[in-house]
């Protein structure tokens, strides 16, 4: 990639950042998307962003299907090089959005898969709250459970977000949002013995603002997390792969199973639109369906 594509990106993600305040994580999946197109088109005899043609574009997407892109990693591919040749035409860069009238593939609508209510029981049960470690991790994962948060809102939690007198997480969301989501009686239970027991225990007399600290005195990585749950998964005997956005999709899928109003079940999520909430509406039809063949006379 050139050092002037390379000055270019630095721009873009400098906007997104102060126009829309996404989090790091999604400023990379920016950089590291436009940074492909750059490297194909800097293969090409003048190829470079500020010249793109729609043909490059057109063609750079067709490579990608045929390196085995699928529909939803091309479809989020063509929108960050929408969102890329936008900001260029605005800053008056370049005079034709070269991504204009390329339509993204269309995605099949997947259902979540979530977990069972007996499976999670299984599940945050597998830690051995004797260890430190342990009650620490059951800790996190009746958390997750308890909120629904995303990984990132987790293991990013610092001990001022929790109030344990009120019973609620104050979580910084995408885009910088906050939003405040209770815990429950069982999860906050959890959380005073891991603050108790296990986190000075853990810290030995190291000071952290992580509520979830490592044995390093610091906030677990979301890659560790993942790990984590996937050994617990194992240990629980569960088959199906377990993620920790499983346990989101089951917060999610248990409260509508329960009767939890959708636009609710929205805001603790900390969803922007509804209709990414909506899917969820799909889980609990497919459950009610299985309770009326059940039980149903004529089901």
């Amino acid at each position: 990639m050139k050092d002037a594509d390379g000055a270019l990106l630095d721009e873009f993600c400098d906007i997104l950042w102060l126009e829309d305040g996404l989090a790091r994580n999604t400023l990379e999946s920016y950089r590291r998307d436009i940074a492909g197109l750059a490297g194909w088109l800097g293969k090409r005899p003048g190829g470079d962003l500020l010249t793109a043609s729609h043909a490059d574009i057109l063609d750079y997407l067709a490579h990608r299907v045929e390196a085995r892109a699928g529909p939803r990693t091309t479809s989020r591919l063509l929108s960050s090089i929408k969102r890329f040749y936008r900001f260029l035409l605005r800053q008056g860069r370049i005079q034709e959005d070269p991504s204009l009238r390329i339509e993204a593939p269309k995605l099949p609508r997947s259902l979540p898969k979530s977990l069972s209510e007996r499976d999670v029981e299984v599940l945050l049960g597998a830690p051995d709250v004797a260890d430190h470690l342990g009650l620490r991790d059951r800790a996190m994962l009746e958390v997750l459970y308890a909120s629904g948060l995303r990984v990132s809102e987790l293991v990013g939690l610092r001990v001022t977000q929790v109030s344990l007198d009120m019973g609620i997480v104050r979580v910084m969301g995408k885009g910088s949002k906050e939003r405040l989501v209770p815990l429950g009686e069982e999860a906050l239970t959890w959380v005073r013995r891991y603050l108790a027991e296990s986190r000075p225990a853990i810290l030995h007399r190291r000071a952290a603002d992580a509520l979830f600290v490592t044995a390093r005195a610091e906030s677990m990585t979301r890659q560790a997390f993942w790990h984590l749950i996937q050994r617990y998964a194992r240990k629980a005997g569960l088959g199906q792969r377990i993620s920790p956005h499983s346990l989101r999709h089951a917060f999610a899928t248990h409260l509508l199973n329960h009767g939890a109003d959708l636009r609710v079940v929205q805001l603790l999520l900390g969803h922007s639109d509804v209709s990414t909430t909506q899917i969820y509406t799909h889980v609990a039809r497919e459950r009610l369906k299985q309770l009326h063949a059940r039980h149903h006379p004529r089901g």
